[in-house]
Formats: C-alpha cells, structure tokens, sequence
C-alpha cells in the first residue's frame, strides 16, 4: 500500500477514517452487542474462521471464561467495542488465533484501521493496568472524570497516560543511507538510527545525539518528516532526514551489533513500510 504521508500509518488516528467514535472515561456501557478485542496475556485473540483475520464479534463470547471487567472504549463502525482481557490458562476455540499486537501487524493479519483501532485499544488496557494504584504511595487510584487521568484516593497525587517520544533519523550521505543493526532482529535486517527522548532534550537535540552514539557519525540540516504512534506500550515514533556533516562509523557494542552505510539502489532487507522506519527507507529508495 502507497501511504503519501506518515499520518496514514497504521496505529495513528487518520486510518480510522471516522469509523470510530471513543468514549469518554467512565461512559456507560450500551450494553447491546458490538465487537471484542480480546487479550490473552501479552496476545490478541482474533477470529480466523474466514479467511481474513478479524475481531470477534456480538455478544460476550461464552469461553472468554475468567476475566476482568470488559472496558467500553467507544463505538465501531455504529457497534460499541470492548477491550476483554481473558486468563492466560483459558482455551480459546479453534476458529481464533492468539498472537502478539506486533506479529499481528508486521504479518499483516489486520488491514490498518483494524491495526489502528486494536494499537488504541491496547495503550488504553496497558495503561489501565498500570494505574490502578498511585505510583507515588501504592494507594488505590479513581478514575478523574472526563479523562483517562487517576487520583490517588489515599495522598491525592493525580498521574495520566504518558507518552514516550522517540527518534529516527534517516541519514544521507550522496546516494548512501546510514543503517543500524540489533542482534535480536531477523538475520540481515537493518534499520535507522533511533532512540528515546532523554529530560531536557528536544526531538532534535535527540535525534543528533542518538545517531552519533550509536554510530560515530554527526548529522546535519536535520529535516522532520512525520511521526507515527506506536502502542509498544506508548511510544510516538518522530521521523527526521539529515545530512552527513562528519565521521568515521564507531558501532556502540552495548546497543548494536552493525552499523553500515548502503546504497540507495542496494537496501538490505527492513521492517514493514508499515512502519514509519521502513516507509522513511522505501521513499529513500
């Protein structure tokens, strides 16, 4: 699929196109029957019973067995849809499959506005879990009316959804491209220099020093392209272009296993173009 800017990316908002209305926190639940994203420990459980993928459907299926509370997120396409977190040692039926968010996506079982409304749901379980007690006392938190915010009912601290800036920075030198490699990644696969946002460092004030810590290499004439969210739990994914300003490459052992550069006509294999470090290599090529 051709996406002309980072905006249509799976997992950000624009691939819904309006199918989806979110509810506000603490909206009451319609009750009648819509769609389930189910999760299964760190899985998501989808029907496979046709020959696409797709969420289940209707009433609260009768295996979903122990679970916690169903958590009503908003409507799809007219239909209220639930987010169902189901125990790990239940059976899901033969018909469904259960895999992580991120081998559903880079295997393309999803089209992307089901991709976008699951990376949703799932930032919105990740975060209900980890808020249900104040992360200042270990008091029991309430929800604060009209947002996804908790306040401690013991000392009163409030805390929200926090979301993770991270940089990539697509570096060229002529008709080279600079490209990184981590151990753990499919044999042959490189991608771009990238990393978290530090206390007080801009995006990029980031992006430079991410690219020359793990690479040597200092950049210039650094150029936004987009951004894209990333529910892995709550990254957002920012996208530069630089210039080669000086450097010799100097591989950062502790984080990676190569650095290299390549020539745009000879890329080596990458991530989905899915995703905004692979659409950044493929409008590159």
């Amino acid at each position: 699929m051709n996406y002309p800017e980072a905006t249509a990316l799976p997992f950000n908002t624009s691939p819904l196109q309006g199918n989806f209305i979110c509810a506000h926190p603490g909206v009451a639940d319609p009750g009648n029957p819509g769609y389930w994203i189910i999760v299964q420990g760190d899985s998501l459980v989808l029907d496979a019973a046709n020959e696409n993928h797709s969420l289940i459907e209707g009433e609260m299926p009768p295996w979903a067995g122990s679970h916690f509370a169903p958590l009503f997120i908003g409507y799809w396409k007219g239909k209220p849809v639930r987010v169902l977190e189901i125990g790990t040692e239940q059976t899901i039926p033969a018909h469904c499959v259960a895999d992580p968010l991120l081998l559903t996506f880079f295997h393309e079982k999803l089209p992307d506005d089901l991709l976008s409304l699951v990376g949703r749901a799932q930032q919105i379980l990740a975060w209900e879990r980890k808020s249900a007690v104040c992360p200042r006392c270990g008091g029991g938190s309430e929800r604060i009316p009209g947002t996804w915010g908790k306040k401690c009912q013991a000392c009163g601290y409030e805390h929200f959804p926090s979301i993770h800036p991270c940089t990539l920075v697509l570096v060229c030198r002529g008709e080279d491209v600079l490209l990184i490699r981590k151990a753990e990644w499919p044999p042959g696969y490189y991608s771009l220099p990238s990393g978290f946002c530090d206390f007080g460092e801009s995006l990029e004030e980031c992006a430079r020093r991410e690219v020359a810590e793990e690479t040597g290499v200092t950049i210039g004439n650094l150029r936004y392209v987009g951004s894209q969210c990333w529910p892995f739990p709550g990254q957002l994914m920012v996208g530069f272009t630089a210039d080669y300003a000086a450097g010799e490459i100097v591989v950062d052992r502790e984080e990676l296993e190569d650095a290299a550069w390549f020539r745009r006509d000879a890329l080596p294999p990458s991530f989905s173009m899915k995703s905004i470090a692979g659409w950044m290599m493929n409008r590159f090529a």
